[in-house]
């Protein structure tokens, strides 16, 4: 059996720093924002090259959090993919601000710059682009369609940990962003853990209120904030485990070679563009017959996923909200595609049999 994701496998070879990192919060008998949030933030933001980072109790919150920061309106237009997983949206619709949804790229999955525009009115105040699977946007042309509509821009990174532009790192072009360090990502912690970074003094000023009751100072609340600290034990364990991540990145990067070099011409791979770095959070294929492989794959021993099943705009939640939108770009990649094995436990041979399988397909 050659399992999709096993977290136990995954995590294995961060054992004895994770027991460290527990040692060290047990007996600080400090548990909430203190030195362990604090040297993640500096340690992370270094890794960026950013100015800030925060730390939150999850991605949708980084989201949540980021919105809030910015000087929008009830009711203003934020710009966000029409594939995307439905936190983007949950954000917006949670920062009382109006979800217009905008095509992908059906090569790269991406927002489509030239969708952003055509999508503008003059309620749009920003864009939320979301880089998924782990290809960086194209932020070079998204920046200049913001900068020529002043448009704020936030980047959900939360499938993008180090992915690049032409050398220039997720989550450092926009006015925030936000990362997700769910278990899964390539950044994972031990449970629920985020993140918001940005260059700006004010808006690092304004998520640090907001993360923590709107208080600066305890017992005085300048805003009105929630509960969302990241935990001081999920910053240890990201500590330890963000000085690997540059390994776990040129892993998944070594295993998707190997998909790109060996799987027959049936089967749409990832497009690759040297002016990105892909990190491969997941590395997703079309097939026509998707649901007919994976019941196939799974027959043979593969796990596989599928990001995502079900498109926005046809979820039960959104009836009333976008289920206006004609999304068929969305529709056709939801309808469509299929995530193999790309863990960091996952060796070279164990992405050379699915191969072999999947080309008997």
């Amino acid at each position: 059996m050659i399992e999709y994701e096993n977290l136990k496998k995954l995590n294995a070879p961060f054992e004895k720093g994770y027991d460290e990192a527990w040692a060290r919060v047990r007996e600080s008998g400090w548990y909430i924002l203190g030195k362990e949030v604090k040297e993640f933030e500096t340690s992370f933001a270094s890794w960026l090259g950013i100015r800030h980072a925060i730390g939150v109790a999850n991605g949708l919150d980084a989201l949540v959090l980021s919105l809030r920061a910015l000087p929008l309106n009830e009711g203003d237009e934020v710009i966000v993919p029409s594939n995307t997983y439905i936190a983007t949206i949950l954000a917006v619709i949670q920062a009382g601000l109006t979800p217009v949804l905008a095509e992908p790229d059906i090569q790269t999955y991406n927002i489509d710059p030239i969708n952003i525009k055509k999508a503008i009115t003059p309620r749009t105040k920003a864009v939320m682009v979301v880089h998924l699977y782990g290809k960086c946007c194209d932020m070079k042309n998204i920046m200049a369609i913001a900068k020529e509509h002043q448009l704020f821009v936030i980047e959900d990174v939360a499938q993008a940990h180090g992915a690049k532009q032409d050398g220039v790192m997720t989550g450092t072009f926009g006015d925030l962003s936000a990362f997700s360090f769910y278990p899964t990502k390539n950044l994972g912690a031990l449970g629920d853990a985020g993140a918001v970074v940005t260059h700006s003094d004010e808006y690092n000023n304004t998520v640090r209120r907001l993360r923590n009751y709107g208080s600066d100072v305890k017992y005085y609340n300048e805003l009105a904030g929630v509960n969302s600290r990241l935990d001081e034990l999920q910053a240890a364990f990201l500590s330890h485990k963000l000085q690997r991540l540059q390994e776990i990145n040129s892993h998944k990067q070594r295993l998707a070679a190997i998909y790109h070099e060996l799987l027959g011409p049936q089967f749409i791979l990832p497009i690759v563009d040297d002016r990105y770095e892909d990190v491969y959070h997941i590395f997703n294929i079309r097939h026509e017959r998707r649901d007919e492989l994976r019941n196939y794959l799974k027959e043979k021993g593969i796990g596989t996923e599928i990001h995502y099943p079900v498109s926005p705009v046809h979820q039960k939640a959104m009836v009333g909200v976008l289920d206006h939108y004609k999304t068929p770009v969305a529709d056709e990649i939801h309808r469509t595609t299929l995530s193999l094995p790309i863990s960091f436990f996952h060796t070279e041979e164990n992405v050379r049999e699915v191969c072999r399988i999947m080309n008997q397909f």
